[in-house]
């Protein structure tokens, strides 16, 4: 009996792991009635992490009013794993750009308080181990707004607390640490972060992110020595150097205040999602592995959910199928890197729009699948 695993990440803007594992699986069942399918949606640490996770490990979601990027409430979510004691929760829920309307994104004014609270409520609940998806976020306030929620302080010349937001930074001359919610010692931290910035400079989180957060060319000279400003201060009150951490400046610096303040391991977003959902035990006795996303490209080389899963078929000499609605010149690369072989669902000239339907990509995967399952079937016959 064959044995196949479907492990593809979302087609984003179009279907939903979790469905476009069900068209593939129904692609396969038309030919192989029998086949045994395990499937395992993906995420890469970013968004859909939550959903991805919870449903992987049997957990449920959590709906919490926070404050926003803005200072405003808004609605978020975040999961709770199967095992009860891990939080699973994306940064953007709490602080994402699509928050922030177009003509008021201003990175120096935006919070990441909200993240904190996200982080309390877990706690609350009984959490003491975290997986945080790092990306998306509208501020670049190094992650002092969430700090704050925890119980850091950090203060000013005269000793008073400064505020939430990135144009504080250049304000703050020590921390104190008296009021940090005592829990988070019992707390640890996995961060999925698949950039290696540095925390302020050329290859920082302001030159490289600001602008599509809306920052100005004035505006990023503020924030930037804003950043460099509190990491001095930082390594002077704490003695923890937060600016040359291999990620640091991802989420607009969320990076250096998990890793400095919370003891974080920054990670490979994928390669910890793989681990939360055991796909290697999954590996075991199967035949062919399917994987895919949106679109295969040479972005799909650097961490990409495709590539963790293709590399650990590879271990066990497995060979993998990706499906996608869209292939570049720069896919082939990924023959040499455990995929083995390729193919674009798209079955006829169509728009953009078109091929982002969903009902559109959900048919196209069934059929890409049966097609290429009869033609296993035939082959294995000849």
């Amino acid at each position: 009996m064959m044995k196949v695993l479907i492990a593809i990440d979302s087609f984003k803007g179009s279907i939903s792991s979790l469905k476009g594992s069900e068209a593939i699986s129904l692609g396969i069942k038309d030919v192989y009635p029998e086949a045994k399918i395990v499937t395992l949606p993906l995420a890469d640490g970013g968004e859909g992490t939550v959903e991805t996770l919870v449903q992987a490990t049997g957990g449920k979601i959590i709906k919490k009013q926070v404050m926003g990027p803005l200072r405003k409430k808004v609605d978020a979510m975040y999961g709770i794993l199967g095992d009860e004691k891990t939080a699973v929760i994306e940064v953007a829920a709490a602080c994402g750009l699509p928050l922030v309307p177009f003509d008021q994104r201003n990175p120096l004014v935006t919070t990441t308080y909200g993240v904190g609270e996200l982080i309390l409520d877990a706690i609350g609940k009984g959490c003491n181990e975290f997986v945080v998806g790092l990306g998306g976020s509208a501020t670049n306030d190094a992650g002092i707004g969430m700090l704050q929620a925890l119980g850091f302080c950090f203060l000013n010349q005269n000793n008073e607390e400064v505020g939430l937001d990135a144009k504080e930074l250049q304000d703050i001359w020590r921390i104190d640490l008296n009021h940090v919610n005592p829990k988070l010692k019992e707390c640890t931290f996995k961060v999925a972060c698949d950039v290696n910035n540095p925390l302020y400079g050329p290859n920082g989180a302001t030159h490289v992110f600001g602008p599509q957060k809306g920052a100005t060319p004035e505006m990023i000279e503020q924030l930037d020595q804003g950043l460099k400003h509190f990491a001095e201060v930082v390594l002077k009150e704490l003695n923890i150097d937060i600016h040359n951490i291999a990620g640091a400046g991802a989420a607009g610096g969320l990076g250096a205040a998990f890793s400095g303040f919370l003891n974080a391991q920054l990670q490979s977003g994928i390669n910890l999602v793989l681990e939360i959902i055991e796909v290697e035990k999954n590996m075991q006795g199967i035949d062919l592995v399917i994987t895919g996303e949106g679109k295969l490209d040479g972005q799909t080389s650097m961490g990409k959910a495709p590539l963790g899963i293709a590399q650990l078929a590879q271990k066990y000499k497995i060979p993998v199928l990706a499906l996608a609605g869209c292939i570049t010149d720069e896919t082939s690369k990924l023959n040499k890197l455990g995929i083995t072989s390729y193919f674009s669902i798209l079955n006829e000239p169509m728009t953009l729009n078109e091929a982002m339907d969903s009902n559109v990509t959900y048919n196209n995967l069934r059929v890409t699948t049966n097609q290429l399952f009869r033609l296993l079937h035939a082959v294995k016959q000849i």
